[in-house]
């Protein structure tokens, strides 16, 4: 059985192994493959029997062509470069990665919160530049120094990653309101509430994002909804770039009507130059790395070479287009 990776190289730049799949089959990893070239993707692709991709696209017209695709792996929890629809045609399960990196995303959101509210980097820098050894005073702090305890924070989308970023806000002292579809009454507490999500854009210190991109979700976060929000509220998203609308929040941080936002994800990525945010006040961003701690790519390695391994036993698992 051939193998082949399309776009290993952010899984794995080196420090990961490949060994559990070279087991399985007759391994070739590509670092990177041009998504705008289907020829030479489906090149790449040749008689194998199994891809694994992480965002080079496989188009209805690929995967029509690769004569010999038996199972298609997905390594990362969206799916949405495969052509699913096309996949079931052919019979080709889809699977891809749930739950890997729960832990590496919540803590991410706050260590984004943390750095809005501390200003950790810029402080030492100062420091090292000289300027506390020059200083007349004790100390000195160029950005407001925010306390989170007794603050709220809004989670739009309490799943896995929701929750686990909200049981951090409040070891903070924070108090959490979740807006889901699907209410779970045993996460209640006294510093825990659902809330609809007019309620939770109203009464909000801090909103982070942590639902999927649907047609429903996508820029969510606007002018209309901003302006429901308080006044210098605190912005997070570290789940899917289209969620907001660019240049709504672009807007919202140079008028002040929002105080930041910290932000692991974009609209088009890598980040397009003439992205808005770039200009804006108070905006921190980062290149989609909530994901990147090496154990969190540990484990969505070990649940790809698991994929396969039941594929291959005949009984598929974290199939997506069933």
């Amino acid at each position: 059985m051939k193998i082949v990776i399309l776009d290993g190289y952010t899984e794995n730049p080196g420090d990961l192994s490949w060994a559990d799949l070279e087991k399985l089959g007759e391994l070739t990893v590509y670092d990177r493959t041009p998504v705008d070239d289907e020829e030479e993707i489906l090149r790449r692709i040749g008689d194998v029997q199994v891809v694994y991709t992480n965002k080079t696209p496989l188009s209805g017209n690929v995967i029509r062509a690769a004569a010999n695709l038996k199972f298609i792996g997905v390594l990362a929890t969206g799916y949405n470069v495969v052509d699913v629809a096309a996949a079931r045609e052919w019979n080709i399960p889809v699977s891809n990665i749930p739950t890997y990196g729960t832990a590496a995303v919540g803590q991410f959101a706050i260590a984004m919160l943390l750095e809005i509210c501390h200003h950790v980097a810029h402080h030492s820098q100062a420091v090292h530049l000289g300027r506390w050894a020059s200083c007349p005073d004790f100390c000195f702090w160029d950005y407001p120094q925010i306390e989170l305890a007794g603050k709220t924070m809004g989670i739009i989308g309490f799943g896995r990653i929701g929750q686990t970023t909200g049981k951090l806000a409040q070891t903070l002292g924070m108090k959490v309101l979740a807006y889901d579809a699907h209410q779970n009454p045993a996460l209640v507490s006294e510093t825990c509430r659902y809330a609809e999500l007019d309620e939770l854009l109203a009464a909000s210190d801090v909103i982070a994002l942590h639902c999927p991109l649907f047609p429903s979700t996508e820029r969510l976060i606007n002018q209309a909804t901003i302006q429901k929000m308080k006044d210098g509220v605190i912005i997070l998203n570290n789940s899917c770039g289209p969620l907001i609308d660019e240049q709504d929040l672009c807007d919202a941080l140079n008028s002040g009507k929002v105080y930041a936002a910290g932000l692991d994800v974009v609209s088009t990525e890598p980040i397009r130059a003439d992205n808005p945010l770039l200009q804006a006040k108070n905006c921190i961003i980062t290149p989609h790395i909530s994901w990147a701690c090496r154990e969190s790519r540990q484990r969505l390695l070990d649940i790809a070479v698991r994929n396969l391994q039941e594929f291959l036993a005949g009984e598929p698992i974290n199939v997506v287009n069933n």
